[in-house]
């Protein structure tokens, strides 16, 4: 596939903190990329700097294969959707589509024709005459959106456009923007901290981490395949279980350390006894057995039932949370057993984090 942005080398500085460390990236025409991290981690610095709006201090920047180093915003052929919205309370909706049209000297009747045109793919149509006070946060944000389309960029930038709606409607405009980047088939980069709405939306996931980028690529991949401690405990809702281990005398079991009580659980390889390891188990991937039935027993600290799913975690230390799809099965102060599929045990290295 044709390359729409890249960056190689990329470092971005202001004043001694290094916000962006040696940052490459490819991504593909047509892609819908999500940039996720915690706060802080350097994605919004990143998407800012890919608009025009941060300079870079080193390395290149490309979009559709032309060297963007220096070029202001407004020549970099790019549309940015804010979480503010931006938009102009004193015009209407359909002149908020057509402005960017009007000032590049578009005639009345073909930019009025456009925005008529994107406002029946964005469901607007009904809302050209309205002024951004009439509608809702859900409107607005369509109208941003809106406005980014009817320009036809070489790319979109989403900037946490969803951070303003309440959950229901991020759950509905999640939907929304992934449809629309469906029929647009547009290079999409959205900046998120919600790892939900990266795995939900994103056909490439990128997670970053104090200016660097820890891993990406699809988001199954790095759900399945974390490349580290941290990346396997931000992707994932609830997150991943770690518990510190040390690998046993026969190299096919891990000795689990809960403080004052210490478990044995068998695993699908060979490691070297006495290794020193955290063991990365996701809530979902333990099941709740009778006691003595399982890979170990355990009691239960609470209990949490949210209709479709049963939340149950393990007085241990650390905490186990166990996912369940079953009610009424447990309650608080009860001993459980517990299964664990040997081969959904991830390892990492104590020392590194790394998996191994």
């Amino acid at each position: 596939m044709t390359t729409q942005i890249e960056l190689r080398g990329v470092n971005k500085y202001y004043g001694a903190f290094h916000a962006l460390k040696n940052i490459d990236l490819s991504i593909a025409k047509g892609t819908f990329v999500a940039l996720v991290g915690p706060s802080g981690c350097g994605k919004s610095t990143l998407l800012r700097s890919l608009a025009g709006l941060e300079s870079i201090s080193s390395g290149d920047l490309r979009i559709a294969g032309e060297l963007m180093n220096g070029v202001p915003p407004r020549k970099r052929d790019v549309a940015m959707v804010f979480q503010s919205y931006a938009l102009y309370p004193h015009m209407t909706v359909e002149e908020n589509l057509t402005y960017s049209l009007r000032i590049r000297g578009i005639a009345k009747a073909e930019a009025k024709k456009a925005a008529e045109d994107v406002a029946a793919t964005t469901g607007l149509s009904h809302l050209l005459k309205r002024y951004p006070r009439e509608l809702s946060g859900g409107q607005r944000q369509r109208v941003a959106m809106s406005r980014a389309i009817i320009r036809h960029p070489k790319a979109f930038l989403f900037d946490e456009p969803l951070s303003n709606l309440d959950a229901a409607l991020r759950v509905h405009m999640r939907k929304e923007i992934r449809s629309l980047h469906d029929r647009l088939h547009a290079t999409f980069v959205y900046v998120t901290h919600d790892q939900v709405e990266a795995m939900t939306m994103a056909d490439h996931v990128v997670v970053m981490r104090d200016g660097i980028i820890e891993q990406q690529g699809a988001p199954l991949d790095l759900y399945d395949r974390p490349a580290n401690r941290f990346v396997a405990g931000f992707i994932g809702s609830p997150a991943m279980n770690f518990i510190p281990a040390i690998a046993a005398e026969d190299g096919k079991s891990l000795i689990l350390d809960f403080g004052a009580v210490k478990r044995t659980l068998a695993i699908s390889r060979a490691i070297e006894p006495g290794r020193k390891l955290i063991a990365g188990i996701r809530p979902e991937h333990i099941g709740v057995v009778e006691p003595g039935h399982g890979s170990f027993d355990v009691p239960i600290a609470f209990v949490e039932s949210t209709g479709s799913s049963t939340f149950i975690v393990a007085a241990t230390q650390p905490e186990l949370t166990i996912v369940e799809t079953r009610r009424d099965r447990v309650k608080t102060g009860d001993m459980i057993g517990l299964s664990v599929d040997p081969g959904q045990v991830h390892l990492f290295d104590a020392l590194t984090d790394h998996l191994i």
